[in-house]
């Protein structure tokens, strides 16, 4: 593990996640990007960027998850040099305000990963599952840091192919069977059990169907032991299902899809609106709890 603060405060974090022995954490998305869906070019501007991890933390973020690359259906790669121009300013700047404070590199580049981490993030979100880049196992062990393993079928240019869209048997199955052979690979890779987090990929080469199954069916994720993380916020399937276009506009939809997480057993919440976010995973909490 790493020895810096925030490193420590994550190690702590995931330790009370298993033991489910605290409230979800909620991540902050931020996302350094020109082309993601719902704030694509916001944040480009490093201090504008950092400025507005400040305010996430203010609100109730614990965790920091920077995104220097869209993973909307349809998008390319970045090559990586320009995801380092992107990120590494912003991870450097928001450790420095704030050193105690976990920050995520959302990558499925290894050599990003290595460059993020000596930058002072503390967790790799790879939404391939160390499946992109052979060498991001090796990454992970040799830097310390936690993982998350995220299910998408594909790659964001194919994951919602044209005619008819993904098909799986049974969705949550599928996924549950395939979380478990990444967990499997990563811990044979030498990456601890304990420090991996896994995400069902909401929004990844999934119908709205299936993102509704996923949610609805949560709870069956908590037998592969290991925290589960939930991104719904401001996704098309809650467009979809309510009426509302504008990624912006579906905080309402989000906010169900986060309780309804929580009540399941979700131990992260992936977020765009925190302060909102908060109050309502509390809120889903305590109702667990009462």
């Amino acid at each position: 593990m790493l020895s810096r603060p925030s490193a420590k405060k994550l190690d702590d974090l995931l330790q009370d996640l298993n033991r489910r022995a605290r409230p979800p954490a909620i991540m902050g998305v931020l996302n350094v990007t020109l082309d993601s869906f719902s704030d694509g070019g916001r944040f480009l501007e490093p201090q504008r960027a950092v400025d507005h991890a400040l305010q996430m933390i203010e609100q109730g973020a614990e965790i920091i998850d920077v995104g220097p690359e869209s993973t909307r259906p349809g998008s390319d790669p970045v090559p990586g040099q320009e995801q380092l121009e992107r990120a590494i300013p912003v991870i450097e700047a928001t450790r420095r305000a704030c050193p105690e404070v976990p920050v995520s590199i959302d990558t499925r580049d290894a050599g990003v990963a290595r460059a993020a981490v000596e930058a002072g993030a503390d967790l790799v979100n790879d939404t391939s599952a160390l499946s992109g880049d052979r060498d991001m196992a090796d990454a992970v062990v040799r830097t310390g840091v936690a993982l998350i393993l995220m299910h998408m079928r594909g790659t964001p240019r194919t994951m919602q192919a044209a005619g008819g869209g993904p098909v799986y048997d049974d969705v949550v199955g599928e996924v549950i069977d395939y979380l478990r052979r990444r967990i499997d690979f990563a811990v044979s890779r030498g990456i601890p059990r304990r420090r991996i987090i896994v995400d069902p990929g909401i929004g990844f080469g999934k119908t709205v169907e299936h993102n509704l199954q996923l949610l609805r069916r949560l709870a069956e994720f908590s037998t592969l032991g290991a925290p589960v993380l939930v991104g719904a916020s401001r996704k098309s399937f809650i467009g979809q299902v309510t009426g509302v276009p504008r990624p912006a506009d579906r905080l309402a939809g989000s906010l169900v899809c986060a309780a309804t997480a929580v009540l399941a057993g979700a131990a992260i919440i992936r977020v765009h609106d925190v302060r909102e976010s908060h109050q309502a995973v509390t809120m889903a909490h305590a109702i667990c709890k009462g």
